[in-house]
Order: C-alpha cells, then structure tokens, then sequence
C-alpha cells in the first residue's frame, strides 16, 4: 500500500478552520484526561489530598474557627479547599508540560495536521473539566460533613463554577510559565507562593480578623474574592463585589498571560 507524503495528508485539512479547532481541542483534551486519570501525582493533587485535607481541617479547626469567626467554618474551608485543589492540580500538570516540552512532544504534535491553538486551548479545557470534577467530589464531602446550600439551585450551581472559571485563568499562568526554558523551577517557587496562600485568605476568617497591616494583603490576594463569592452563593452575603473582584482577576491572567503562554507554547513546539 503506497504511503501518502506529510504534505499530501496535512492538504486535506484547513488547519484554520474553526471545525478543526473544535475538533482538535476535544481530541487533545480526551488525551489530557485519559493520561491525568492513571498519573497517582495529579490524582493525589486533584482529588485525594483536597478531600484528606477539608476532612482534617473541620474535624481538628472546625470548632475554633466556627467560635472565632462567628460562622459555620465550613463554608469558608470548603471553597477555599476547592481553589487549592485547582491552582495545586494544574501546578502539577503545569510541570508534567515541562517535560512534555524538553521530551519533544509538543514538537511531534506541531507536525500533525491540527489546529496551531488548539494545543493551549485543550490544557485550558482539560484543567477546567479536572477542576469541576475535583469541585463537586468536596462538594458531596461537604455535605456529608454538615455544609448546605441554602440560596437555592442556582446558586449551587454557580458556586461550584467559581473554582472552575478560576482555573482557567491561573491555568493561563502556568501554561505561559511552563513552556519557558525555565518554567520547571518558576512552577515550584509559584507553588511555594500558593502555599503561603493557603494561610493568608478569607477562608478560615475574615479579613478583618487579621492584623490591621495584613489585611490589605488577604483582600487583595485572588483567593480570598473568590472565596467570599463561593461562601456568599451558598449561605448568603454580599455576591456582587467579590464576584467581580473575581472576574477581574480572571480576565486579568488571560489578559497577561495569554498571549505569553501562546506565543510560548508556539516557541517550544517548533524548535
């Protein structure tokens, strides 16, 4: 049978088109989550510790948040819980990137007749796709531990969106970082920095519960405007503001990132 060059098969697709964006972001994205279901780390990272960890947090900090804070500390742990589990899994895979990157992978896959976009797009999908499925498993944990959703079915829904949308703009980041000749230590210092995070957010009180020179800090950090968003959704409090401070911190990591992570992500498929 006569084998058909490169440049013959690659003719008879408009690598351009938007079928073949849509076609080959699902086809990428399938790959990413088929590989991400048998890696242990991103398993681990996703699903396994953020569980292990809202668990522990309530049983051993509960009480004393819940007394010091005046409110079920619960609907502060559990979205703050559910944006670790998003920024952590996809710093993981941020660096499984980086050696997709020095292997020559993302080369191999730059010579298949596919759409050039496609390849960011797939990781942005896959993380957003791995954050809803982490979301809803804290979720259920929640409320077997006593959390309910008391605004109603939308906002339910929107609460576990938050982490979601969340996701895609610091996924912009560590994709952007990623794809940089030294994206690899970047990522683990950006991680040490996400849990310093951990401890300076509105998750476990509010921000006026720290120190008068902290506070600027926990309100100003990302987490804590989605956090008051997520907490607001299911118990009831301001939405509005923080869901904007969210938003713009969003569209602020696509808007910075974006064009870095494709322009990079271009760089280090074509050498």
């Amino acid at each position: 049978m006569a084998v058909r060059p490169v440049s013959a098969a690659r003719s008879t697709v408009d690598e351009t088109s938007i079928r073949t964006f849509v076609n080959s972001t699902l086809l990428q994205t399938r790959r990413l989550l088929r590989r991400w279901s048998r890696e242990p780390g991103v398993l681990v990272q996703s699903l396994v510790f953020p569980t292990f960890l809202l668990v522990v947090f309530h049983w051993v900090l509960g009480k004393t948040v819940t007394l010091f804070s005046g409110q079920n500390s619960l609907y502060g742990q559990l979205p703050l819980i559910a944006l670790l589990a998003a920024m952590f899994g996809t710093l993981t895979t941020g660096i499984a990137l980086t050696a997709e990157r020095d292997d020559g992978l993302l080369a191999r896959f730059w010579v298949l007749p596919v759409h050039r976009a496609s390849g960011v797009a797939s990781r942005l999908v896959a993380e957003a796709a791995r954050t809803l499925v982490s979301t809803i498993l804290l979720v259920l944990v929640g409320i077997a531990l006593g959390f309910h959703f008391q605004q109603g079915f939308w906002s339910a829904i929107a609460f576990v969106f938050i982490p979601v949308a969340f996701t895609v703009g610091f996924a912009t980041m560590v994709v952007a970082i990623a794809v940089i000749s030294s994206g690899k230590t970047v990522l683990e210092l950006l991680s040490t920095v996400c849990l310093l995070m951990l401890f300076f957010n509105t998750g476990f009180v509010p921000a006026e519960r720290y120190p008068s020179w902290l506070q600027p800090v926990v309100e100003a950090q990302p987490m804590s405007p989605a956090i008051d968003t997520m907490r607001g959704l299911a118990v009831g409090g301001p939405v509005l503001t923080p869901l904007l401070q969210t938003l713009a911190w969003i569209v602020g990591f696509v808007a910075v990132f974006g064009v870095l992570a494709v322009r990079g992500y271009r760089r280090a498929a074509s050498e």
